[in-house]
């Protein structure tokens, strides 16, 4: 063979379908690497077998006994499907057979490949036409390629006369043909167009590490249109700094040691735990009766700890329905039940995330919420209601009751398991009656603190009525005590020191009633009493008051203007 044939035989072996070149008399010229590939042969096949076989498998003698000059086909050679084309050629005078095959799953890959990128070329059309965003892309030489309708509209152009336009003819003061020279991206830059500075950005494309056009967005058509969203986030930042700030004075401990007021050696020592267990990052178990100020102390610790910058998350266990607990404790994922607010909701666990959480009447926790606490207290984890997905978090939980947690564990109310996961550090707050020798100082501080309150002078206690305080056993401890001084002082008249006659009967066991007076006046001075006893509950709540008295509203108005009772 001569240079030029064995230069073309070469290229043919280069081709990724099969060639089989024929004589007339169907004697074998040439089989390409390819068709050997196809054909499942290797260097040392012996062609002159197989040949036969194959011209009868090709139809190659029905071709040549026919009178068409080419002809395609689909046949099966050794279990696999294949695609002919067949033709007749003319070689130095002499006709040949020229037979290229290939895999039909080959073919279809390339069909699927080609579809595949014509369907992304139309789609990215359509996409252009639709998107009020104004993109140009530009290919190596700087001509447009595409142009989004948006961008035609802005720069006043039609799209169709753009298209394959040099992009300088097209955009007024661009550089697309320039990053694709450089291949240097430019982002957000200033360019003038029609009198107007917008802002654009233009990026590169590359290919195989080569340039082969780029992309250009306006970012904003306008310098104005950047002032006008920088005010608006601006905006937005001060109302999520607003949220933020509510968030943390919502969620902040309001009390500090100082808060815890008390000399008694029971309470000085107390004060001492706080301050170790304010170190670490242990649970904390706190026991007492009701009233006694269990909630201080969760405070104090949480004033006193590393976490002190953190949220401090209360929760009342059984102040939240049951049905609701889940939900309130570890939050859910949007449409989770029906009623479940858009967007989900984080629940308290992650609130107090990096902080403390304050489970307060923990005694009163059902049991099927004691084992999701557990797994919280164990894994560090929580898993919102509708989510599969566990979320780390980061939380110190303090817990208080005034129930007796190891009786509760013996008669099978209160996990064991939880019970030591919760008991790691135990503060017991005694009550007011053990600790007696506080009550003068305690008393002190709350009539302070109610005169502040309700604007009302009060410059003591006489000694008759703080032995009466002192010698009573106060069931409701601290809260009772409080509750007591603040009825006493809207008892007061013209008196400027909370008396003995002012504490109630079952303090002083004497009757304020005497025989001097009226069955009138006596009835009189009952319901005045009651009727602050209820105001003092309901802490001012009128109509909370004049329900829990069976009397309307507008009744217990008119017996406070009788009175002359300030409320």
């Amino acid at each position: 063979m001569s240079e030029v044939s064995l230069s073309a035989y070469e290229l043919v072996n280069a081709f990724e379908s099969g060639v089989l070149i024929l004589t007339e008399d169907l004697r074998l010229i040439y089989l390409n690497q390819r068709g050997r590939e196809v054909l499942g042969l290797d260097e040392n096949s012996d062609l002159s077998n197989i040949l036969p076989q194959l011209m009868y498998q090709f139809g190659v003698h029905d071709f040549v006994q026919g009178n068409e000059t080419s002809r395609r086909s689909k046949v099966t050679v050794n279990e696999k499907d294949l695609v002919l084309h067949t033709s007749w050629f003319e070689y130095d005078e002499n006709k040949r057979i020229l037979v290229s095959f290939n895999q039909l799953d080959t073919l279809k890959k390339i069909i699927k490949e080609v579809d595949n990128e014509a369907e992304a070329s139309s789609l990215l059309s359509i996409i252009m036409d639709a998107i009020n965003d104004c993109i140009v892309y530009v290919n190596k030489d700087g001509i447009v390629e595409m142009l989004s309708r948006a961008y035609a509209e802005f720069l006043s152009v039609d799209r169709d006369w753009a298209i394959g336009r040099h992009v300088r003819d097209v955009i007024e003061n661009t550089r697309m043909d320039i990053v694709t020279k450089t291949g240097k991206p430019e982002i957000a830059q200033v360019q003038e167009i029609n009198g107007r500075n917008m802002i654009a950005t233009r990026i590169p494309i590359f290919v195989n590490g080569k340039v082969v056009g780029a992309v250009g967005k306006v970012l904003f058509r306008d310098v104005d249109e950047l002032n006008t969203l920088y005010l608006r986030i601006n905006n937005i930042q001060k109302e999520l700094n607003l949220y933020r700030d509510e968030f943390k004075k919502a969620n902040k401990a309001s009390y500090a040691l100082d808060s815890i007021i008390g000399e008694s050696p029971g309470m000085k020592q107390l004060k001492d735990i706080v301050k170790k267990v304010g170190n670490t990052n242990s649970n904390v178990l706190i026991l007492g009766e009701s009233g006694t100020g269990k909630e201080l102390f969760a405070h104090a610790i949480h004033n006193n700890s590393k976490r002190v910058d953190a949220p401090f998350i209360k929760v009342n266990c059984s102040a939240i329905p049951f049905e609701l607990l889940e939900s309130e404790l570890f939050g859910y994922e949007e449409g989770s039940f029906t009623g479940a607010r858009k967007g989900g909701k984080i629940g308290k666990f992650k609130a107090a995330d990096g902080g403390t959480i304050f489970l307060d009447e923990i005694g009163e926790l059902p049991m099927s919420m004691q084992a999701k606490l557990l797994r919280v207290l164990q894994d560090r984890e929580i898993e919102k209601i509708g989510s599969n997905i566990s979320e780390k978090v980061d939380v110190r939980v303090i817990a208080a009751t005034n129930k007796n947690l190891e009786n509760m564990v013996n008669e099978g109310q209160f996990r064991l398991d939880l019970f030591y996961r919760l008991n790691v550090v135990n503060i017991r707050v005694p009550s007011l009656r053990e600790r007696r020798e506080d009550i003068p100082v305690l008393a002190k501080y709350l009539m302070e603190k109610i005169s502040e309150k309700e604007g009302i002078r009060v410059d003591g206690i006489s000694f008759k009525a703080l032995d009466f305080l002192k010698n009573y056993d106060w069931p409701g401890n601290v809260r009772e005590l409080e509750n007591t001084l603040e009825r006493a002082i809207n008892f007061m008249d013209d008196e400027t020191r909370i008396l003995a006659k002012h504490l109630p009967p079952k303090i002083t066991g004497i009757s304020s009633y005497d025989s001097m007076r009226t069955l009138k006046e006596t009835l009189e001075e009952v319901e005045k009493d009651v009727i602050l006893n209820r105001l003092i509950l309901a802490k001012g709540n009128k109509s909370e008051a004049a329900e829990t008295l069976g009397i309307s509203r507008t009744s217990l108005y008119d017996k406070l203007t009788k009175y002359n009772i300030e409320a």
